[in-house]
């Protein structure tokens, strides 16, 4: 269902707005390079920040530039159950291909509050949804056995996006699950080692700026030639280094988009944009990677 490399979109702005037509380059420039999927408005899209006319424009536009060339999975988790199913029955009505349900942040609900939300949102929609376990966001992760559960219990519960850091969990994920549910990395640098434990999918930052070199790492894993995977990942770890750590996500990657010229370096508060010294590190880096 959910397999190869896609990218967490990034959402831009201008003069307070979003800037349909650098969206439209943006989602173009990933079909020229063969991304299999887009995830517009995750984390990376800055999301909550967003109305929920704002959000549902984003979907929109995705399908609609997307044109059939990708598949849209269409980031619609929320805080709130009620508002979760909204976004995500809006999302199919607007021809979105799956949902990506992050896991409630702050409301910190027990494993059996997890099951419940995520089960009334299946249970609403005929989308193939994508769990989204994010503990470093999230304070809480979505442990294995409720994925299983769901997993057994939702036909439509077909994959987890695993953010939290550790190879151990997905060997825990793919012993667990039912057969046919996949594992999705979540963390660009760890794309090697998770692929190697089972994952079959990526959601990717640094696709935002490289979509290439992500999908040739992806596609290299998947065909079982890790030396050429490995080769890749030791070239370009620095990079992904850099727009995972140098700042929150997404101020790292949009700014390096930016840089580009692909859209403006503009933020929804409380994000801000990068410290001079930061811009300069990161400028420095696209060049040692001749991005600039």
């Amino acid at each position: 269902m959910f397999t190869g490399t896609y990218t967490a979109l990034i959402t831009p702005f201008r003069d307070g707005d979003l800037d349909v037509e650098a969206f439209r380059t943006l989602i173009d420039r990933q079909a020229d390079a063969g991304i299999d999927g887009i995830v517009p408005v995750g984390t990376t899209g800055e999301s909550p920040t967003l109305s929920t006319n704002e959000h549902l424009e984003v979907v929109k536009y995705a399908v609609e530039f997307s044109a059939g060339r990708m598949k849209v999975l269409a980031g619609t988790g929320a805080n709130s159950t009620r508002e979760a199913i909204h976004l995500t029955k809006e999302a199919e009505r607007l021809g979105a291909d799956g949902s990506l349900q992050v896991c409630p942040y702050y409301n910190k609900p027990s494993q059996e509050g997890l099951y419940q939300h995520f089960k009334a949102i299946a249970d609403e929609t005929s989308l193939p949804i994508m769990l989204y376990s994010i503990p470093g966001r999230s304070v809480i992760q979505i442990d294995v056995e409720t994925t299983v559960r769901l997993a057994n219990d939702c036909s439509n519960i077909v994959s987890i996006k695993e953010a939290g850091g550790s190879v151990d969990r997905v060997n825990q994920l793919i012993q667990a699950v039912p057969e046919g549910f996949e594992v999705a990395c979540g963390d660009d640098p760890l794309t090697l080692p998770f692929m190697a434990c089972g994952a079959v999918c990526l959601v990717s930052v640094t696709a935002n700026l490289a979509p290439d070199v992500m999908a040739r790492i992806v596609r290299a894993c998947a065909n079982g030639s890790f030396d050429e995977a490995l080769e890749l990942q030791k070239r370009y770890y620095p990079l992904m280094s850099t727009l995972m750590s140098l700042d929150t996500n997404p101020v790292p990657i949009k700014s390096a988009v930016s840089l580009l010229g692909l859209c403006t370096s503009e933020f929804r508060r409380p994000l801000v944009p990068l410290s001079a010294d930061k811009l300069q590190t990161l400028k420095t880096c696209l060049s040692d990677f001749e991005l600039l």
